[in-house]
């Protein structure tokens, strides 16, 4: 059995389970699929047998897909490589071998965990970060939906002290969620995240998101900004934050690659928050991430809906990306 069967029979299995998901990733991976899976079927068509000429053009589809250069460079060696080996001619098995190495170039032999640090005792510290505009607030308020179902008592934190609206736009997410909040505007955000664990502690909220301000133009200052929270946190609860989520526009592209790249220099990332994955044909950004910043994607946002925001799982998303081509 190839691993595109396994992959089957295993998402089959968790649709038996879950059905809601599956149809999540589904539908969310749609544009990609069309895009990306369209053009590789048609290579399939007008190449009977691997050639040169196939693999430039195989080369161009991944590039469109934006699993981003280096990826793709890399992905490209070891395919040749696998075809030389095993003497591989007919393109229509070899669909199946590019399902296996992409699966391959995201798991790499690793235990990728997408859970979240949970904390048994006191409160879970979640430091939120990433440039403004990708859905940082919306994802906060998602994720806080997602543990106020668990019957998780939920905290948010205003610690974007200085753009305008900030503080507002969450203070209403909270109200929204039945979140509890903290939060000041227009003074230092280290003395609002003080006040606010405080207060997370004395009402004993069992998870705590802290916004935080996406201003990268000026990675020094937000470098000494973002230290100064965690010297905070660390001090108030120990061993926090437990979690440092990096939140990135999926349909940005290699942009968003940049700012993971970015962010990774300035704070301690545990994880990726990619949104908007259904709103993009360039969902292969997922590879990319993995390869090129050695980040695990934590959640991944399917559609504008509350319980759209879903934990990444590699297999949904490999099966969810090829399921129209084997």
């Amino acid at each position: 059995m190839g691993l595109f069967d396994k992959l089957k029979n295993i998402v089959s299995k968790k649709k038996e389970e879950n059905k809601e998901t599956t149809e999540l990733y589904d539908k969310g991976l749609e544009k990609t699929r069309k895009e990306f899976v369209s053009k590789l079927s048609l290579l399939g068509i007008k190449y009977n047998k691997v050639s040169d000429a196939y693999f430039e053009e195989l080369e161009d589809v991944l590039l469109s897909a934006d699993i981003g250069v280096n990826t793709v460079f890399k992905f490209m060696d070891r395919l040749k490589e696998r075809v030389k080996k095993e003497k591989i001619e007919d393109t229509k098995y070899l669909m199946e071998v590019i399902v296996d190495e992409l699966f391959i170039i995201y798991v790499n032999n690793e235990n990728l965990s997408t859970k979240i640090n949970i904390q048994e005792n006191g409160p879970t510290v979640i430091l939120m970060v990433g440039v403004n505009g990708v859905g940082k607030t919306t994802t906060i308020a998602k994720l806080a939906y997602k543990y106020k179902s668990m019957g998780k008592k939920v905290m948010m934190i205003a610690g974007d002290t200085f753009r305008a609206g900030a503080f507002e736009q969450l203070k209403i997410w909270a109200e929204r969620t039945g979140s509890l909040f903290y939060g000041k505007e227009n003074i230092d955000p280290a003395g609002v995240v003080y006040d606010g664990l405080e207060m997370a502690k004395k009402e004993n909220a069992d998870i705590v998101f802290i916004d935080t301000a996406g201003r990268l133009q000026n990675k020094v200052n937000l470098m000494k900004e973002l230290e100064k929270i965690n010297k905070v946190i660390e001090k108030i609860i120990e061993g926090a934050p437990h979690e440092t989520l990096l939140v990135i526009d999926a349909s940005t592209g290699q942009n968003g690659i940049l700012q993971a790249k970015s962010f990774k220099e300035i704070t301690n990332i545990t994880g990726i928050v990619l949104t908007k994955l259904d709103g993009t044909a360039k969902g292969g950004i997922v590879l990319a991430i993995k390869e090129e910043v050695d980040l695990p994607v934590k959640f991944v946002g399917l559609g504008e809906k509350m319980e759209d925001l879903q934990t990444f799982d590699i297999e949904e998303y490999i099966y969810g990306l090829f399921k129209d081509m084997v």
